[in-house]
């Protein structure tokens, strides 16, 4: 035991927001609610709170974080912004989409952010809570999913605290996270390519509207979250495109196929990725050994539900 506390537990109202705000100012963890999942955040412009992310979540230190500000003022002092990073963010900012940029050489974000890398992943979020208390702050936040490195990312308060319990300071509670999967990643090159780093909510097709045809990844570097091969595990074998379950599994259904838990009974992709976690969270507590999951079509976020699974299934 390290007989640490349990974390606080705050309000999303303007006396929890306010309190957050302090404890972040101080270079303490706070688990936050984004409309993807929620956030383990510290001041992106301190090591030692920097530090504290990495020494929670047992993460890689190679593995770099996203950093979400408040303003596209903000995010123009931590990376170069092109046209290209401009129009992006005039069109889906704030929200789902995570920009990977070169940094300013000037920027206030310690090196363990970009984890040695010439680049940042930059995100303005869409959550009031989270946008509150960016604005109070007035400090950009390093804010990495809330939960254990590789397993399952936390789409509520109580998932955070089943997850990371006492090492995480306190918890904003803003409820339920309505979009449920991390954000769309997107690396704009200087030789004027651009490449997908992470499918999310915003899916390929419309970035490729605004920026004509993706890149293929040329290497393996990790740039951002989410790439490594073996991610978001709930922590037991994992079996895809599952039409019925064996005796020992936990059918996670979709569609027609029902299960112990499901995506959605009518095949709504947005709702199976707003519950794909919480289903995880489910099995992984079941007194089943195996996991079993139905097929999900790869259309539009079903590409990247299906990349969640294939990582949680590696």
């Amino acid at each position: 035991m390290s007989g640490k506390q349990a974390p606080e537990r705050l309000e999303a109202n303007a006396q929890g927001i306010a309190r957050a705000a302090a404890l972040l100012r101080e270079g303490a963890l706070v688990a936050v609610p984004t409309e993807t999942v929620y956030g383990l955040a510290a001041r992106a412009d301190r090591e030692d709170a920097v530090a504290e992310i990495f020494r929670a979540k047992g993460r890689p230190d190679f593995n770099p974080l996203i950093v979400h500000v408040a303003s596209l003022a903000m995010a123009r002092t931590l990376a170069e912004f092109d046209e290209r990073a401009e129009t992006l963010a005039a069109r889906f900012w704030p929200g789902p989409l995570t920009l990977v940029l070169p940094s300013r050489a000037d920027s206030p974000a310690v090196p363990a952010v970009t984890a040695g890398l010439p680049t940042v992943a930059l995100r303005m979020p869409d959550h009031p809570a989270m946008r509150e208390l960016l604005a109070k702050l007035a400090l950009p936040l390093a804010a990495p999913s809330a939960n254990r490195s590789g397993s399952v990312s936390a789409t509520s308060a109580q998932h955070v605290a089943d997850s990371l319990d006492a090492a995480v300071g306190a918890i904003l509670d803003g409820g339920q996270c309505p979009r449920g999967l991390e954000s769309t990643i997107v690396a704009l090159r200087e030789d004027g390519r651009w490449q997908l780093l992470r499918p999310g909510p915003i899916a390929e097709e419309e970035l490729a509207v605004l920026l004509g045809p993706s890149h293929a990844l040329e290497d393996a570097r990790i740039e951002a979250p989410g790439q490594l091969a073996r991610h978001y595990s709930p922590g037991k074998p994992a079996r895809l495109e599952a039409l019925e379950a064996e005796a020992d599994e936990f059918l996670i259904g979709f569609g027609p196929v029902r299960g112990d838990c499901s995506l959605s009974e009518a095949g709504d992709l947005a709702l199976a990725a707003a519950r794909l976690y919480a289903c995880l969270h489910e099995a992984a507590a079941s007194d089943k050994s195996r996991i079993a999951v139905a097929p999900v079509p790869d259309d539009g976020i079903g590409a990247a539900i299906n990349d969640r699974l294939r990582r949680a299934a590696a």
